[in-house]
């Protein structure tokens, strides 16, 4: 009995090292857009900044937030971003930051542009666009 529960900790170790701890940052207020090339990153990102755009067009910064922003609200919080990146010294610079952006699939996608130049009115230089993975194997079955 000793050797099976040994192992069965052993594998609850392995499995919580494999968790992916992006599905954190995600709010399930956003349904992504299915792509058939959207894909992993294949490593964590070091310095993100996540925006989040829902179906009624609200804007979520970063993870945990419950209250939805407007495009305004939104330029002066990341302007605030920013700064507060810039007063922290040579460790971290605005190139370093990557904004992650997720929109509803159903939120239009001038509001989503408009969600990416008011980060890039805040000097943020580097972007990521998320979407759900398409199952390739079952659209071609479904085609057939």
């Amino acid at each position: 009995m000793t050797p099976m529960i040994d192992m069965v900790f052993q594998l609850i170790a392995f499995f919580m090292v494999l968790i992916n701890f992006s599905e954190v940052e995600q709010d399930q207020r956003v349904n992504l857009p299915l792509s058939e090339l959207a894909k992993p990153p294949e490593v964590a990102y070091e310095k993100p900044i996540t925006l989040q755009m829902t179906e009624d067009e609200g804007i979520i910064l970063n993870a945990g937030g419950t209250d939805l922003l407007t495009i305004d609200e939104l330029r002066i919080a990341l302007k605030r971003e920013a700064q507060i990146i810039r007063a922290a010294g040579k460790d971290v610079r605005l190139s370093d930051v990557t904004v992650i952006v997720r929109a509803d699939k159903n939120a239009r996608t001038g509001m989503v542009q408009e969600m990416i130049e008011a980060a890039q009115d805040a000097e943020f230089e580097t972007f990521a666009l998320r979407g759900q993975q398409a199952d390739v194997q079952l659209r071609t079955d479904e085609q057939r």
